[in-house]
């Protein structure tokens, strides 16, 4: 029962950076883009097989 002392802060701690991670991603702008991943997917310019 003792390990649950350090296990549930642990958990909290690492919960809480994963959490000001994710809004510092959204907070820099990093999902700004939802439309262009849509668009290049279609576009003939970004193919698989570069020139040579």
């Amino acid at each position: 029962m003792s390990v649950l002392s350090y296990l549930i802060p642990i958990s909290l701690i690492l919960g809480g950076v994963g959490l000001l991670g994710f809004i510092y991603t959204v907070k820099s702008n990093q999902y700004d883009d939802p439309e262009g991943d849509a668009r290049r997917i279609l576009s003939g310019e970004w193919d698989d097989h570069p020139k040579p």
